[in-house]
């Protein structure tokens, strides 16, 4: 199991990058870039195969980097996830096989809901921290606002459709820790490996607050 675990990935910082990571090689200067820039919790998305070696990497080189994996669907990638050093995991739903693999892999971990359903069956396992996805197609903020009365004790990090713009509306949440995106990392930034520019973008990104204030 990874050392230094987060007690919890919704609380260090506004807002979690998500990554699609096609070449390996730019795991660890991608990650030093947006550690710099003030976001050191970075979701690896199980999209690629250069995924789990850019996990390790980033893991085994960039120690102030707190990296988790995403789009785990199945407790086989939990088991590989947690191997490579992944210190939190992230799915965009979930089942009570693959909820039992993550929580018998000692890391935190986000599942996905998109319903009030999906969000009280959670609670009844003792899980308060959720991925709300995909965020905009699922209701945004409205939606979100509407579950704070009845279940007040569900936490969740949005993902999907999210951008700087909005990203603020969301925040003003009382049940929104952070919020997912990829904005600071653009395709052609990373493809062109313009690690100033993404940690420009991050900077502008760990500023977000409710109300587009920087905490």
């Amino acid at each position: 199991m990874p050392a230094s675990l987060p007690a919890s990935v919704l609380d260090l910082a506004p807002v979690l990058p998500v990554v699609v990571l096609e070449d390996a090689a730019d795991a660890v200067p991608l990650a030093r870039a947006l550690v710099a820039g003030g976001l050191p919790a970075i979701e690896v998305t199980l999209r690629t195969p250069a995924a789990l070696e850019g996990i390790g990497a980033m893991a085994a080189e960039v120690p102030d980097a707190v990296v988790g994996a995403g789009t785990v669907v199945t407790p086989a990638q939990v088991a590989q996830c947690v191997d490579a050093g992944a210190r939190f995991l992230v799915s965009p739903g979930w089942t009570d096989t693959l909820l039992s693999a993550m929580t018998a892999s000692g890391v935190p971990f986000l599942p996905g809901v998109s319903t009030a359903s999906e969000v009280v069956a959670l609670l009844e396992r003792g899980v308060r921290e959720m991925k709300f996805f995909p965020a905009q197609a699922a209701g945004g903020t409205a939606y979100l606002r509407s579950l704070a009365g009845p279940l007040p004790q569900a936490r969740f990090c949005p993902t999907g459709g999210i951008g700087p713009g909005i990203a603020p509306e969301y925040l003003t949440l009382p049940n929104v820790g952070c919020v997912g995106g990829s904005w600071m990392v653009p395709a052609d930034a990373l493809a062109a490996r313009d690690w100033p520019r993404i940690e420009r973008l991050a900077r502008e990104a760990a500023g977000l607050s409710a109300g587009g204030t920087c905490r």
